[in-house]
């Protein structure tokens, strides 16, 4: 879509954006400043910006690009709409443009939005538009990436009552560690809460020991697993003094508490991901995956998207989710390697899934032991698997077909049997 024209004249926008005002800055196709405004942000400031491009040309056909340095915000919402290109520059990248428009090194809000308005005067086909996502998708990126960063967290405040438990507290770790998930568990925490301490862990009786289990929400093995854990909470241990030992467990509490709250909401968010995910149409493609199930299906969907204009080819999506080498070349020098500039959290979803398909796919476990008798290493054989994978989703895509193991890997599947 080309940009407006008033007479012979293209227009493009450049926004620096900050928390109270943003900054915005028209040129024309060769470089002139046509106007320059400071918006506040809020409604008033927003429906000012969309008369000042108005001002210039801007219609429902033909709207004014945009370039910003972010992709979220209520700003990106409002200007997002009808059919306008938005281009969400990475900082670093306006940084190194900066330096083409002076040597001085020097930097205004004011600028900033020239020069953005100045990289896609120059160099549009080198950037790419936000995805036109639907409403429904982008729902579900939120949901995802919120019930992904709530399980981090999750796992990380585990770690930190782990690492605290072992200071004084060596039976509770052996307790549980017959359990999945160890701390996490509802079983875990209800123990933590009646006894915080070993010396009070020892004082626990069977009934006391049923009871919590039976609130954890546990129905079967009651009995044995309340005599193990009897039997762990009164072995021999080395111990803190009492007053430390008291202290400790008043921090195990605080930790606890902060535990209980980081279950709650990774549980929550998995449920309205759950029911979010399986109403979109592209769910049944991604669920059709060996591997992928609800929750990861979910997050691959979130980072990809369902406009299928958003990437030319597979090359494109196996690069932008770190799948792809990237060649290094300089006269005599020839490196290839991983490629670290990717989606992280798509990068992320892509080893979970790769190591999941190994188990639910012949294919792919052929696939990846093939790489391994090639001297791949385990990272890079997964990889190499994740590469193929992402490549065969972009096409059931593209296609709306469901995943058939022996068109995915007819070689793999012949040399296995």
């Amino acid at each position: 879509m080309s940009a407006p024209r008033g007479g012979n004249t293209v227009i493009y926008c450049g926004i620096d954006w900050a928390e109270k005002h943003h900054d915005v800055a028209l040129v024309d196709t060769t470089g002139q400043l046509l106007a320059k405004r400071r918006i506040s942000d809020d409604v008033s400031g927003y429906r000012l910006l969309l008369e000042l491009l108005a001002e210039y040309g801007d219609t429902e056909e033909t709207p004014i690009p945009v370039a910003i340095e972010t992709s979220r915000g209520l700003l990106v919402a409002a200007l997002r709409s009808g059919q306008r290109h938005v281009f969400a520059v990475n900082p670093m990248a306006a940084a190194r443009y900066r330096d083409r428009h002076g040597v001085s090194r020097k930097k205004s809000d004011p600028g900033d939005a020239f020069v953005l308005a100045n990289i896609l005067r120059t160099d549009r086909p080198m950037h790419r538009p936000l995805p036109t996502d639907t409403d429904l998708a982008r729902a579900i990126a939120v949901l995802a990436r919120a019930q992904q960063d709530a399980t981090w967290n999750r796992q990380q405040i585990a770690n930190q009552l782990r690492s605290l438990l072992r200071e004084y507290y060596p039976a509770a770790l052996d307790a549980f560690t017959a359990w999945a998930n160890g701390q996490c568990r509802p079983e875990a925490r209800e123990l933590l809460k009646i006894a915080p301490t070993p010396t009070q862990a020892a004082r626990l009786t069977r009934t006391q020991l049923r009871s919590a289990l039976k609130r954890a929400g546990r129905s079967r093995g009651i009995e044995a697993e309340a005599d193990r854990l009897r039997k762990v909470f009164r072995g021999d241990y080395a111990t803190q003094s009492r007053l430390v030992e008291d202290a400790l467990g008043k921090q195990a509490l605080a930790l606890l508490r902060q535990l209980e709250a980081a279950c709650l909401a990774a549980d929550e968010l998995a449920e309205a991901v759950e029911e979010s995910f399986l109403q979109h149409s592209d769910a049944e493609v991604i669920l059709s995956f060996p591997g992928l199930g609800v929750q990861l299906g979910a997050r691959m969907l979130a980072e990809i998207g369902d406009d299928r204009r958003r990437f030319t080819d597979a090359r494109g999506l196996k690069a932008y989710a770190g799948a792809a080498p990237v060649t290094r070349a300089s006269g005599k020098k020839h490196h290839v390697g991983r490629r670290m500039i990717k989606n992280d959290r798509l990068n992320h979803v892509g080893y979970l899934w790769a190591f999941s398909a190994l188990r639910s796919s012949p294919g792919a476990e052929a696939h990846y032991r093939r790489r391994r008798e090639q001297g791949d290493w385990h990272a890079e054989a997964q990889r190499h698997l994740f590469a193929r994978m992402i490549g065969q989703l972009y096409h059931c895509l593209q296609t709306s077909q469901l995943f058939d193991e022996h068109v995915a890997f007819p070689s793999q599947l012949a040399t296995a049997a």
